[in-house]
């Protein structure tokens, strides 16, 4: 976890956790190893194997809920391998991805989807085989996907290997270097940083990245292995029946001193 980046944060965590009463952290490492529970939503071999983490921190496999949608009718009409091309939902300016993708991808052979999110669409000429949209559900699409360009934001990430999609990473900032690292030590995609991004390098790095279907699969398996959202709602639980254990044989024992006084 990039702490350095979160640890800017911690005033505004301490100003927060002032107003509750409780002690300041300072830097954001220190408040997962205070806390008695940290669910952290992610699993190796995309995390780092990891030996000084305490028992507290438990890996449940990323979020990757998509809102109701209804399922585009264009997509039923896509026979060819589809490469899907997203930007960061919060701007970054990471249009000249899209521009190169669909450049790069034209004459591949592949259909290409693209959402832009924080990027006007309509800055942008699709190709024969591209469309192009600002959103669209992301579930749909990755179940026909051969590949994710991506910036490298862990929600898109992750929602790609788990469902067992290489991932082509081009980060722009942030800890997309990080995610973009992530994914080549896992074996389950390529990384071209945005400085050399290039119509022939961004395709080379495509069909690099379809080839690792396997190293997808195996880390899709392991978030699934993870438990997700019930394992956090088990590992939760199963931190306040230990609580409420606690306080009552602290309790009982106040009473057994109280009697025999």
């Amino acid at each position: 976890m990039l702490f350095g980046i979160y640890n800017r944060q911690a005033p505004e965590l301490d100003a927060v956790r002032a107003e509750l009463g409780a002690p300041p952290v300072r830097r954001i490492e220190r408040a997962m190893i205070r806390a008695p529970l940290m669910l952290y939503m992610t699993a190796e071999p995309f995390e780092y194997p990891r030996s000084d983490w305490p028992p507290s921190v438990r890996m449940v496999g990323p979020g990757i809920w998509d809102p109701p949608a209804k399922l585009p009718a264009w997509l039923e009409e896509v026979k060819r391998p589809l490469v899907l091309v997203t930007c960061s939902t919060e701007f970054q300016n990471d249009g000249k991805l899209v521009r190169i993708a669909l450049e790069a991808l034209a004459r591949e052979g592949v259909e290409v989807v693209v959402t832009t999110a924080g990027v006007d669409p309509s800055s942008f000429t699709p190709s024969p085989s591209a469309r192009i949209e600002r959103f669209v559900p992301h579930r749909p699409v990755l179940e026909r996907a051969a590949c994710v360009v991506c910036h490298g934001g862990m929600g898109i990430t992750q929602k790609a290997l788990a469902s067992g999609v290489p991932v082509c990473v081009v980060p722009f900032g942030r800890d997309q270097f990080d995610v973009a690292r992530r994914v080549v030590v896992a074996d389950a995609g390529t990384r071209l940083p945005a400085s050399r991004l290039r119509p022939d390098r961004l395709q080379a790095a495509v069909q690099e990245a379809m080839s690792k279907k396997a190293g997808a699969e195996r880390i899709a398996a392991a978030f699934a292995a993870a438990g997700g959202p019930k394992a956090a709602a088990d590992a939760l639980e199963g931190l306040l029946r230990s609580q409420d254990s606690v306080s009552s044989r602290g309790s009982g024992s106040r009473h057994a001193r109280n009697r025999s006084g």
